[in-house]
């Protein structure tokens, strides 16, 4: 019987030094040797399976790369100190001076911001294109191009890229496709679609648990080891490792990750079919009048929904914040940034996630002041978080 991603992270069987049932945490910046010719050849790289340097890779981390290579079903993964630790040390592995990379429009704002005002500084130029025009991407590129950047679901109005067509593209003019799957983790599996490398924040709905942060950096062995290398490797001498501690409490919570998906996945449909039809405008993939419905359709791991965001236009900012704020007194959820936990968190992006976006920009994005993205939550109970939410909006 064929297994899916879920079954696999289950079946990972890692047992702590004393027997424990979970992995054991290691507690330890530098690791010891039996011979000093030992220590030599890791740091020529003759030597792999040994750790050298907590910066460089340890047995917590490891464990939880692991699992997460599986769930991104690629042949390695990294992990990191942060979601933009992710982004910046894999562009900066792949990238350098007078290099280009040509990114979807629609992106989460720090990414933008890094791309916009930070990678310049460095030489790399960043064309920013409307993905949903191929004749567009290809336009734009040439023999400077190394990556074509995109998120699996753009933050925040849910739009889809067509992998499939952008592979085309991208293995025709030999660039990496890199993309951030941080809203749907188990929803999609951008590498199965053609992706070189697959991006997260472990920050959001993977961890779920709105207590840490990290990212991850999925891809082929040779790219990944690569990262590691005493020598060249930006994730060695950039620094961005994830504490130990921090990557057992993630690999935990991702256990638990298939069952969040669903529910996550579940309520934002309810929340988004019966708000629209109370006649408001919502952004979510799951609703038919979506443009990219079928197109999620086509890509999506059915079992796992729709996902757990959506967004819901108020039309203004004062009736968007007034919204936000009695949710939160009326116990709803919270009114704050980041996603994936597990009561629903509810904020503006034109003041807050896209607050990088130059207001010209997010005009034409369509992220508008008035819009209210919503991380839906696994409540038990989700007519009644609507009943809720409906009571609130008829009053204002």
């Amino acid at each position: 019987m064929k297994k899916n991603i879920a079954d696999k992270i289950q079946d990972l069987q890692f047992f702590g030094e004393f027997g424990g049932i979970n992995p054991s945490i290691s507690d330890s910046s530098s690791f010891t040797y039996l011979k000093a010719e030992t220590m030599e050849s890791v740091f020529d790289g003759n030597v792999k399976g040994c750790h050298l340097y907590s910066r460089h890779t340890n047995p917590s981390n490891k464990y939880l790369s692991k699992a997460l290579s599986i769930l991104e079903n690629s042949d390695s993964a990294y992990v990191t100190s942060s979601g933009m630790a992710a982004i910046s040390t894999c562009i900066l592995q792949v990238c350098k001076q007078g290099d280009e990379i040509i990114s979807n429009r629609t992106i989460y704002g720090g990414t933008y911001a890094l791309f916009k005002n930070f990678l310049p500084k460095l030489g790399i130029k960043v064309k920013f294109v409307d993905f949903n025009n191929l004749k567009l991407i290809e336009k734009h590129l040439s023999k400077k191009t190394k990556v074509i950047y995109c998120e699996s679901m753009s933050n925040p109005l849910n739009e889809l890229v067509d992998f499939s067509k952008i592979s085309i593209l991208n293995k025709q003019y030999g660039t990496k496709l890199i993309v951030d799957n941080t809203f749907t983790p188990l929803i999609f599996t951008p590498i199965n679609l053609g992706a070189d490398i697959v991006i997260h924040s472990l920050t959001k709905f993977i961890n779920g648990a709105s207590d840490g942060v990290g990212g991850v950096i999925c891809g082929k062995k040779e790219f990944i080891d690569s990262l590691k290398d005493v020598n060249n490797g930006s994730g060695m001498l950039l620094g961005p490792v994830i504490d130990s501690f921090r990557a057992s409490s993630i690999l935990k919570n991702l256990k638990t990750l298939h069952i969040r998906m669903k529910q996550h996945s579940f309520n934002a449909l309810y929340l988004a079919e019966n708000l629209a039809k109370d006649g408001h405008k919502v952004f979510y993939t799951g609703l038919k009048n979506h443009p990219h419905y079928n197109l999620m359709i086509k890509n999506y791991n059915k079992e796992f929904g729709f996902g757990g965001m959506m967004v819901l236009d108020m039309k203004n900012k004062v009736n968007a914040f007034k919204l936000m704020e009695k949710m939160q007194r009326n116990n709803i959820g919270y009114l704050a940034v980041s996603l994936g936990y597990s009561k629903t968190l509810f904020s503006s992006p034109s003041s807050s996630t896209s607050s990088e976006i130059p207001e010209k920009e997010k005009k034409i994005l369509g992220i508008s002041d008035g819009l209210v993205r919503f991380s839906v939550g696994i409540d038990n109970d989700i007519e009644r978080t609507y009943k809720k939410i409906k009571n609130i909006i008829n009053k204002i």
